[in-house]
């Protein structure tokens, strides 16, 4: 037992020096959408700007591997999928899809509420951010 926790101790200490993860970077916000209402920018960003925009907070915790490299991919993901900091210069932003996500509780993620309980919104303000992003977006339906 004495040996497991010993090769533990190292291999925990050892991936500290793994790059991947500490990139810690906001990039200058380029553009943002013309949101329906600043209620609405600033719902999403208390619920979802961390991983989709350059405003991203980075927790003390985000420079402890494991845990970093997690984070890392988390926002660089949310990033590349949906990024309202580059509104309008990035191939790929999935604007009408935002409503329908955080309506099915496909986000935020569940991970992510956990360590951010000020991401979860009560239902009010989960129906306003939903119409909001509907406004702000467009509406398949």
């Amino acid at each position: 037992m004495k040996k497991f926790l010993v090769i533990t101790l190292l291999t925990l200490v050892v991936i500290q020096f793994i790059p991947y993860g500490k990139d810690h970077t906001n990039p200058p916000v380029i553009s943002e959408p013309n949101w329906d209402s600043p209620q609405t920018r600033s719902l999403f960003m208390r619920a979802c700007g961390d991983c989709h925009s350059h405003e991203t907070k980075w927790p003390w915790y985000s420079n402890i591997a494991p845990i970093s490299w997690l984070i890392y991919h988390d926002v660089k993901e949310g990033r590349e999928h949906f990024n309202i900091s580059a509104w309008g210069h990035q191939k790929k932003n999935e604007g009408k899809d935002a409503a329908e996500e955080l309506e099915e509780g496909d986000m935020p993620l569940k991970p992510y509420l956990l360590a951010h309980p000020e991401a979860r919104l009560d239902e009010k303000e989960k129906e306003l951010l939903i119409d909001g992003l509907k406004k702000t977006f467009g509406d398949d339906e």
